[in-house]
């Protein structure tokens, strides 16, 4: 069974999916009035009739869903034209991801929603696909030949999905060893290295400048609590509270500490440098936790198991984060461990109010399984993880597909059998801002 969030007093659960692709079958119509309101983002009919062609592939019972078994399983479908239609068509993908986020708000949208940021790996054998090396694949918990994406993903009361992605390019691909291999890729000219948790914050600075999706919260895991990219994106949104993982040795001060600027001399000049006075040296966030009595400890349920409820206990206390030898933003530093003789901890910091509830943050700690969800669906159900493409393009037009494949397996579920605004019961062109009715597919 997948978790379902919940605690006493928390904000909200997020709904399971219990929607495949085998569900699909009948609802033809209904994927037709789908895909058609993506059609403003294809210039010719000739894409169109392919990009209805792959989401029918991806939503049928196929075992391995790559391009030449979805060619052949639709009915004049062809392999060269699904290859060109990946890699090489142009997509008008800003339009793309405007119709997808009106259409996640409108059907998933609530003001307290949910905005979560993760990364997954996919597997390759070969050397020639864009961002291919030898990296860290979550996917295998270890270093594999991989590529890395960097998802944004959108939760809420009636819903989960992915809503943005960007391709993780390893610092070697950026080295002229490497040139030769960004033009055959087509890695646009203008890209620049990324860290992960500075893709992370762009696609976060992205949403909130579009203004579609309404959130009030933002998770991630541990690499992006480090980042200081990220950290700065998630604090210019304003009024949203944000709760991210942390190492165990990410050093704080329960007290703000003392500073003074030490006169030093360099080059013949007297210079003036910040730093802390001796008396306040800062500690690791594992050793505040092993400090607190029992009494600062409080057991709570976060999840439903198969084999019962899913219980740890939790503490907080506001810490002023260390950077670089200063004090740096004060949060509140969220602790968990399992319950038992050894327990295990974990970490997280929070930049809520100092009046926010523990709930709200032991809620808040259960609810980035959903990111782990679309995954997971998306690799088992979608073919995320079937794709041969080489190129840039290719990778994002993949995942592009992907997300609205699992989105529309939300809207059977959603809205099938129930009032809409399209003839089949699914949102229709027009709702979404839409520039082509269903209908307009012609050159």
């Amino acid at each position: 069974m997948l978790p379902a969030c919940r605690t006493d007093g928390e904000g909200f659960a997020i709904p399971t999916f219990d929607v495949v692709p085998s569900d699909v079958e009948g609802f033809i119509d209904e994927l037709w009035e789908f895909q058609s309101a993506f059609h403003d983002c294809f210039a010719r009919s000739e894409p169109r009739a392919h990009f209805f062609d792959y989401m029918v592939g991806q939503c049928s019972k196929l075992e391995r869903k790559s391009i030449e078994p979805m060619a052949l399983h639709v009915e004049g479908g062809t392999i060269r034209g699904l290859q060109r239609f990946i890699s090489d068509v142009h997509w008008d993908e800003d339009q793309m991801r405007w119709n997808d986020h009106q259409l996640v708000a409108e059907e998933m949208g609530e003001p307290d929603g949910v905005l979560m940021f993760d990364e997954t790996g996919f597997v390759k054998k070969g050397k020639d696909s864009v961002g291919v090396a030898r990296q860290y694949c979550g996917t295998l918990g270890k270093v594999e030949n991989c590529q890395v994406g960097v998802f944004a993903g959108y939760a809420s009361r009636r819903g989960y999905a992915l809503v943005d992605k960007r391709l993780f390019l390893p610092e070697v691909w950026w080295t002229d060893a490497y040139a030769a291999r960004r033009t055959l890729c087509n890695v646009p000219a203008a890209l620049q290295f990324q860290s992960k948790p500075q893709l992370a914050a762009a696609m976060l600075q992205a949403i909130v400048h579009e203004g579609l999706l309404p959130f009030k919260y933002v998770v991630a895991d541990c690499l992006y609590g480090q980042s200081p990219d990220f950290l700065d994106a998630v604090d210019a949104c304003v009024g949203r509270t944000a709760l991210v993982a942390i190492p165990s040795e990410t050093r704080c001060w329960l007290q703000r500490p003392r500073t003074a600027d030490k006169p030093y001399r360099y080059q013949g000049e007297v210079r003036a440098k910040r730093v802390v006075e001796p008396d306040s040296a800062p500690c690791m966030v594992a050793t505040v936790a092993a400090s607190l009595p029992a009494s600062r400890w409080y057991r709570r349920k976060v999840s439903e198991g198969t084999k019962g409820p899913i219980v740890y206990e939790f503490a907080r206390q506001r810490v002023t984060l260390w950077k670089e030898g200063l004090p740096d933003r004060t949060v509140w530093l969220v602790m968990k461990r399992t319950v038992g003789a050894d327990p295990v901890y974990s970490y997280a910091i929070s930049n809520a109010p100092a009046s926010t509830p523990l709930r709200t943050l032991v809620w808040l700690s259960g609810v980035r399984w959903a990111i782990e969800q679309c995954f997971e669906e998306g690799k088992t159900e979608l073919g995320m993880a079937h794709y041969e493409v080489r190129k840039y393009p290719g990778w994002h037009h993949h995942m592009l597909m992907t997300m609205l494949a699992h989105v529309f397996l939300w809207h059977l579920k959603l809205h099938v059998g129930e009032k809409s605004s399209g003839p089949h019961r699914v949102a229709a062109a027009d709702v979404i801002g839409c520039r082509l009715t269903p209908t307009e597919i012609s050159d």
